[in-house]
């Protein structure tokens, strides 16, 4: 079939992804290949000390971005985008949505980007010997059920975002099993909630506030590549309130960012794993047996699949070099030279090229946000380099880059090490990787581990949602998703593969020396 015949008899499959800095849909053929996509750009918002994005804002761009995705299939195939063979949605993991029995939302959105729930994640951490760490949905309820929030007693049901979204367009309140490991830890063995964590939840809060049980307010699990609703009346209604996209669309289980990303690089195998680097950066490895410890900068969550996976995540990866960025496009303004933003960026890029393996002294903290996994609750951006070297622009440049992995190959250190974690290859995706030159290499530098970015590493997770979304529609009754993507995704997919060069992994090590010697200042900083 055409492609035009395949959007006309609703054999495409839709992927909309809800990430930190835009929301992005698109839409692929029978054969995998993206055909038409919609963007809406937005940002958090910092309210009363809580990250936040108000669900009306979730809401707006959520239409304004179907609305792209309609307008650019009829632009390209003068077709009008009336039905699809399946739909997905995906969206940043953790954080903390409640409602009551209504349906109203009782407190503001509280993203992964907070670091309020020291307390919490602490004492569920030492409750269940597993690491809970401070963005998942289970600290910000046990923290709120600590300081005995006056809402805590009308909670109903806890989801994420893509479950919020989710719920909204088809009225299911369901999880798939990633975004669910994200909430509460995951048994393998049973690919649902740990029921004994469950109980030793329920006995913490007894005597508190929160009366229900932990199992009545969380959204159910439903496996992969099953069917997780279907497009209601009022769903379609707010995708496309012109009624051109029809009701009745089977959608697959919503899923964490961290999960579709998986999808997209084909790294849901043991020993496999990738790198997601944007606003915030973050590596998911795939286990091949049990950590030996509980590290609390390791998180443990799953494939799509229920697969243990070790999860490193930072807050902090690019909102600061783009700052940076923005600070010398008004410089070269200033001077009569204006570039467009992407050849800024190259232009940043191709200067960190030609740095010196070490950035001459110059180190940099992207810390906007807290950072769990260096131990702090709050950050600032900062700066600092030895007075006794130069500072060249090509040293400062290649430093921001640095800055963006520097925490990730803290973590990583800790797997590779300490727990010997092996690994084959990891694929890297995300806005960093834009343009390859240098990050490609600097990561791989970084991690000590080659590094692979695939065709589609541009595509992000919307594709990879919408990769889950044609799994449910295409897979037979015994085909694994793993077979899936490696025999009908990836098949004929090529990458470009970097190895970590002797200058730079030695370069990197003397930054790294310097940086998390400097820790103690970054920590000072924060609180001024």
């Amino acid at each position: 079939m055409t492609v035009t015949e395949q959007i006309r008899a609703g054999k495409t499959c839709i992927g909309i992804e809800l990430g930190s800095t835009r929301i992005k849909a698109i839409l692929i053929g029978e054969d995998h290949t993206p055909l038409a996509q919609g963007v809406h750009d937005w940002q958090n918002t910092l309210a009363d000390g809580v990250w936040t994005y108000p669900l009306t804002e979730v809401q707006e761009g959520l239409q304004d971005c179907f609305r792209s995705l309609m307008q650019d299939v009829e632009a390209q195939y003068g077709e009008k985008l009336t039905t699809t063979a399946g739909f997905g949605i995906s969206a940043m993991m953790h954080g903390y949505l409640v409602f009551d029995e209504a349906g109203e939302q009782l407190v503001p959105f509280r993203t992964w980007r907070n670091t309020m729930t020291e307390e919490a994640a602490a004492k569920l951490t030492e409750a269940f010997s597993f690491n809970i760490p401070q963005r998942w949905s289970i600290a910000h309820l046990y923290q709120a059920i600590l300081k005995d929030e006056p809402h805590i007693d009308r909670i109903a049901f806890l989801t994420t975002l893509a479950g919020y979204v989710h719920y909204l367009l088809t009225g299911e309140k369901v999880i798939g099993i990633g975004d669910a490991s994200g909430i509460f830890p995951i048994d393998p063995q049973t690919c649902d909630y740990d029921a004994a964590m469950t109980a030793k939840f329920d006995e913490l809060t007894q005597g508190t506030r929160f009366t229900r049980k932990l199992s009545d307010i969380l959204p159910q699990i439903v496996p992969v590549g099953d069917c997780a609703g279907k497009l209601t009346e009022a769903g379609a209604k707010l995708l496309d309130p012109t009624g051109t996209f029809r009701a009745g669309v089977p959608f697959c289980p919503p899923e964490g960012d961290a999960q579709t990303g998986m999808a997209a690089t084909n790294s849901i195998a043991p020993r496999t794993g990738n790198v997601s680097a944007g606003t915030s950066i973050f590596a998911m490895i795939v286990l091949e047996q049990n950590l030996k410890a509980v590290h609390r900068e390791i998180d443990i969550v799953t494939t799509p699949c229920g697969a243990p996976v070790a999860m490193v995540h930072c807050n902090n990866c690019t909102t600061d070099l783009d700052a940076w960025v923005k600070l010398f496009g008004s410089v070269l303004a200033a001077a009569g030279t204006e570039l467009p933003k992407p050849q800024l960026y190259d232009l940043i890029y191709g200067l960190a090229a030609k740095g010196a393996p070490d950035c001459g002294g110059i180190i940099s903290y992207n810390y906007y946000a807290g950072e769990p996994v260096t131990g702090l609750d709050a950050g600032k951006p900062l700066l600092f380099r030895s007075p006794d070297k130069g500072f060249a622009a090509e040293d400062l440049a290649r430093s921001l880059v640095y800055g963006t992995v520097a925490t990730l190959a803290i973590g990583m250190d800790i797997l590779t090490k300490e727990e010997q974690v092996k690994l084959e290859r990891i694929y890297a995706h995300g806005g960093l990787f834009k343009n390859p030159v240098p990050s490609q290499s600097i990561l791989a530098a970084a991690l000590g581990a080659d590094i692979t970015l695939m065709q589609s590493a541009g595509e992000g997770g919307a594709w990879g949602i919408a990769l889950l979304a044609a799994y449910m529609t295409q897979r037979t009754t015994a085909q694994t998703l793993q077979d899936y993507l490696s025999n009908h995704v990836f098949k004929d997919m090529n990458g470009s593969t970097v190895s970590p060069e002797k200058a730079d992994v030695e370069g990197f090590a003397a930054y790294m020396k310097q940086y998390q010697a400097g820790i103690a200042a970054e920590r000072v900083a924060a609180q001024i």
